[in-house]
């Protein structure tokens, strides 16, 4: 059952309200969704025991239909969020067609680009039925409607910003500390102990360092140091002599970059090896993909770096599932409503009750995704299985695969 509420004519924006919590806005906001999601398209599974905890969010029978939420940044004109929206949905749509039983009433709502437009979404479906909220978009608008919502329902935003996770509110898409993590613990496997950390000066540099320091010390390496570095070419080169200098003297093993701009990480990276740190002489790694766009996977500079990746062959299924569906290729985040909606359908097919509840929602083992195996932490976050990649010769390969499960039910 999937329906689809329109924005009533005449809203004025301006007349929503715009109040956030006090603990919401002490948190740091950054405008980032979710990066960089039976066969592999089957729905997913949990397994495991539910952790304890608060039981925030409705009890309910998981043989009637489950009320979902599905909040879109559709109806803001922008073509580009239109995009966005409309392979949300329709990810959304194929789950609850590949449901297996499990009922799943759909309801889609258009949230724009306005986190008080969102909020009022928010309201609107709880007021309705909804049980359980998929999305907003950013993780301003995640963030007001946590808040708005609070004590109700739970729900799972697209964002990856784990700042403005807890309670109520989970974030879907992968974060800087599951990929800092990741990488800094093969590293570790790998002999590498002593890190060096470059990132850049604006908002999503600061965190996505911040994530690497804390990555860094749960894996017992060391931080020898750190750089930071602006957007253009010259305050790069500025800075390269500095972090090849503090390598050299703190015998430094690897360079952690956060890159995050996609124009950054080919010009960060060249400067360096111009400074002689390539990853022929010390191990580079990033935040993000390396191979995407396919244009810069033969630059020579990052041949041999570290970067993970998500389950590729399981996301090209569900893109070509998709286009053969409706024409055109998902939007990146299609996976991310797909694996929401996919999970709740498998909670209800294990019968339980407290399926959108912060307990149950934390299954231990986690849920099959499009992009890998992921579940949802208590503190909101989330984990997922990321493989580990490099390049060479401008070809990707996969040094360390990602695992299919999460050892134990236990966090």
């Amino acid at each position: 059952m999937v329906s689809i509420a329109q924005r009533p004519r005449g809203a004025d924006r301006s007349q929503l309200s715009r109040t956030l919590a006090p603990h919401r806005l002490r948190r740091p906001l950054l405008r980032v969704a979710a990066l960089f999601s039976a066969m592999a398209l089957a729905a997913c599974e949990p397994s495991g025991l539910s952790v304890g905890g608060p039981q925030t969010g409705p009890i309910i029978d998981p043989t009637q239909p489950l009320q979902v939420a599905l909040l879109v940044p559709g109806g803001s004109g922008d073509p580009n969020y239109d995009y966005m929206a409309r392979s949300m949905s329709n990810a959304a749509r194929m789950a609850v067609a590949d449901a297996q039983g499990a009922r799943i009433d759909l309801r889609i709502y258009d949230s724009g680009d306005d986190a008080a437009l969102a909020v009022q979404r928010a309201n609107q479906a709880v007021a309705e039925g909804a049980k359980i909220i998929v999305g907003p978009l950013h993780a301003e608008s995640a963030n007001a409607v946590g808040t708005a919502v609070a004590g109700r329902v739970n729900v799972l935003s697209f964002s990856n910003n784990a700042d403005i996770a807890g309670g109520n509110l989970f974030v879907l898409g992968n974060t800087f500390g599951n990929t800092a993590d990741r990488l800094v613990s093969y590293g570790v496997s790998q002999g590498l102990s002593r890190f060096l950390l470059v990132h850049e000066n604006d908002v999503a540099g600061q965190i996505g360092g911040a994530a690497i320091e804390t990555a860094i010390a749960r894996n017992r390496a060391t931080l020898v140091g750190k750089s930071a570095h602006g957007p253009t070419r010259p305050e790069m080169d500025a800075i390269a002599p500095t972090v090849a200098r503090a390598a050299a003297a703190n015998q430094a093993q690897a360079i952690f970059l956060t890159g995050n701009n996609q124009a950054v990480l080919p010009e960060i990276a060249a400067a360096l090896a111009e400074a002689g740190l390539s990853s022929r002489s010390i191990q580079l790694m990033g935040l993000t993909r390396w191979d995407v766009p396919a244009s810069r996977a033969a630059l020579p500079q990052l041949q041999n770096g570290w970067f993970a990746i998500p389950d590729l062959g399981r996301m090209a299924q569900f893109n070509s599932r998709y286009r053969a569906a409706y024409g055109e290729t998902p939007h990146e985040f299609a996976t991310l409503a797909y694996d929401a909606v996919s999970a709740l359908a498998a909670q209800l097919r294990a019968g339980r009750r407290n399926a959108v509840t912060t307990a149950g929602l934390t299954q231990g083992a986690g849920f099959a995704g499009i992009q890998g195996t992921f579940r949802l932490m208590p503190d909101g976050s989330n984990q997922r299985q990321l493989s580990v990649a490099t390049l060479r010769g401008g070809q990707l390969v996969v040094l360390d695969p990602a695992r299919g499960s999460f050892r134990g039910a236990g966090f």
